[in-house]
């Protein structure tokens, strides 16, 4: 942690900030979904925004990653259609891009989208031409890019990494595995990695969140994953001797590796993977310089946004603007966005955006 004073609450929404794990059927806008659940005849739990907003947050906040998933089956049933899907999309960069987000990714499942008739093809199609108009209306003040998630407990990996693949050029930046960990190990889907590395094509594994330490040594050394999604389970591999970390042979190599985890703090206390913002194992891992990143994961079940990450871990670590800068820069580094890309945003927005707070 710097020693530098704490960041303030306007320096916190006015900082730059980059986003590389949320998903887009968890940031739904509540009267969104009652507007789109009037148009399909879905029912949902409240029928109200303020009241269906809670809801999420309140059905989320479980302890458990199993409830917390069983959510998103109204945001789903609301997006089978390419009108639907176009919506959420722009209402998604709409309100990252509202919270001073530079760069995100954001992730879904096609295979999860197709019930209405829709083909693989046309929902990423219909998720692109959403973040393409909200985009431009902000006026290239954020840059947004699809990551295609496949469902673990599903057989569809190859078939979702092929259709990322296909669609490299136009929008998708990579790849990952989304879903229940426990019983669904990542090499159960190495043909979709082995794919993705023989095309040079970068990919996420969603790995130690509600698993332990064996769901991430799979997906680091079996799937030779570029990116761990969450990843808090690696703190098991640190233990404590005479009042001083000391580090295992796995948490060695990711530090060493400098292997990105996509931290996502308040999903985390939700899903029973930390008991508190304070306990998260984030401040421990920032302390110890692994390539920590700062993530929403769910905006909707989890009532967040990047601005509220940021000050929850200000509050509870005192975290300062040049903390804030490391995390976002740590991110930016980490992007499945080309390195020239990568380093213009770092010195021509990020950097300068923090020199001016």
């Amino acid at each position: 942690m710097s020693e530098d004073i704490a960041a303030t609450t306007d320096q916190i929404k006015a900082a730059p900030k980059v986003l590389l794990h949320d998903h887009l059927d968890g940031g739904l806008r509540p009267q969104t979904i009652l507007d789109l659940a009037d148009e399909v005849g879905h029912v949902l739990p409240a029928d109200d925004a303020e009241s269906l907003g809670k809801w999420f947050a309140d059905s989320a906040d479980s302890g458990s990653l199993v409830r917390y998933l069983e959510t998103f089956r109204h945001t789903v049933a609301v997006m089978q259609g390419a009108a639907q899907i176009r919506r959420v999309a722009r209402e998604c960069v709409e309100d990252l891009a509202s919270d001073n987000v530079v760069y995100a990714e954001v992730r879904y499942a096609p295979e999860l989208f197709v019930d209405g008739g829709l083909s693989l093809d046309e929902v990423v199609r219909s998720v692109q031409d959403g973040f393409d108009e909200a985009a431009a209306a902000a006026g290239g003040r954020i840059v947004v890019r699809q990551i295609l998630t496949a469902m673990r407990h599903q057989a569809r990996s190859r078939e979702i990494a092929e259709l990322a693949v296909k669609y490299r050029d136009a929008g998708v930046a990579g790849f990952d595995i989304a879903g229940a960990e426990a019983g669904n190990p990542p090499t159960r889907h190495l043909d979709a990695f082995e794919y993705l590395q023989r095309d040079n094509f970068p990919f996420t594994i969603h790995a130690g969140e509600a698993f332990g330490l064996p769901s991430i040594w799979e997906a680091v050394q079996w799937c030779g994953t570029d990116r761990l999604g969450h990843g808090v389970r690696i703190i098991d591999d640190i233990s404590m001797v005479d009042g001083q970390p000391k580090l295992g042979r796995l948490a060695t190599y990711v530090r060493d590796k400098r292997i990105p985890l996509e931290m996502c703090p308040h999903s985390n206390v939700q899903t029973g993977a930390a008991a508190s913002i304070a306990e998260h194992p984030i401040g421990l891992l920032t302390e110890l310089r692994f390539r920590v990143t700062v993530n929403t994961d769910n905006r909707l079940m989890s009532n967040t946004s990047m601005s509220k990450e940021f000050a929850s871990l200000v509050d509870a670590f005192g975290y300062s603007v040049a903390d804030l800068q490391w995390f976002t820069v740590n991110a930016m580094k980490s992007a499945f966005l080309h390195f020239d890309q990568r380093l213009a945003l770092i010195n021509d927005v990020i950097k300068p955006g923090y020199a001016a707070l």
